[in-house]
């Protein structure tokens, strides 16, 4: 039951400067996949194509520079306040060394909390339903997390903490420790959330705008919370702490989706309880 886990994860490497790596390719593959789900629904609802191009690029700019800005910020402040072109700059710059390293650290929480700004913003520049732009986007948005921790697991990174047992993986590139594949389990969970909220998008036909984003936001982070207990600390200043800050950072929006959800449902019902 034990699996040994020692894949490079960098593809090739152009003129000992540029890296081509399997995560990258797997986030734009998640990108491009979400994309062609959403696409999918708009064209369904007869939407125009060049809004849904337009949305895509404030997407897309939202994912990256709230992932960057949020690990920068949640996560290694210190370092990030001393060095902070590091935070939008792709390479290290230090008494003179030039070393290409590509954006190492991206928060997930910082990328959705972009994201649902944008997706603000957007509703209100182009005067469409905000509630039903972010039930779209979370179709594409839990397929899109499938591809990214698939990347992290090609990473070996964001490795859980041993299982003490012959069950688990063995990240070499880290260890020769037997782990829980942390990566794997939220890829997993994630598959199920989007399955989840693709059927409710289908089936629900009288569904109020924004429950399924209330879905999607509690369900997401409510995964989270519970992986993150087998997760081994992602930085050094969690160490001690009850809970980390990949679980502190989820519980305002799982608040937030339980609250939505209720919201939605209730102004589904009218007083005779007619639907």
């Amino acid at each position: 039951m034990t699996f040994v886990w020692d894949i490079d994860p960098e593809i090739f490497n152009l003129f000992g400067v540029l890296s081509v790596r399997f995560y990258s390719l797997l986030f734009a593959l998640g990108l491009v996949l979400g994309y062609s789900v959403v696409r999918r629904i708009w064209i369904r609802e007869k939407l125009a194509i060049n809004l849904l191009e337009t949305l895509a690029l404030y997407i897309f700019t939202a994912t990256l520079l709230g992932a960057r800005i949020g690990h920068c910020l949640f996560y290694e402040p210190a370092y990030y306040l001393k060095y902070p072109w590091e935070i939008i700059l792709p390479f290290t710059l230090h008494n003179g060394s030039f070393e290409f390293t590509g954006y190492q650290g991206l928060a997930s929480h910082g990328g959705i909390l972009a994201v649902f700004i944008a997706i603000i913003i957007f509703s209100r520049r182009y005067k469409l339903n905000v509630y039903d732009l972010l039930d779209k986007v979370s179709v594409g948005g839990a397929l899109t997390a499938v591809f990214i921790r698939l990347g992290n697991f090609m990473n070996s990174e964001i490795i859980g903490i041993p299982t003490h047992s012959n069950f688990g993986v063995v990240f070499k590139r880290a260890d020769d420790v037997v782990r829980h594949p942390a990566q794997l389990y939220e890829a997993l969970a994630y598959l199920i959330i989007f399955l989840i909220v693709f059927s409710l998008y289908k089936a629900e036909k009288k569904r109020k705008p924004g429950f399924i984003f209330g879905s999607f936001f509690s369900l997401l982070f409510i995964s989270r919370f519970i992986i993150e207990f087998v997760k081994i600390d992602q930085v050094q200043f969690e160490q001690g702490m009850t809970i980390n800050m990949g679980q502190i950072l989820s519980i305002p929006f799982i608040i937030l989706g339980i609250i939505v959800m209720i919201i939605m449902w209730k102004e589904r019902i009218d007083f005779s309880g007619n639907k």
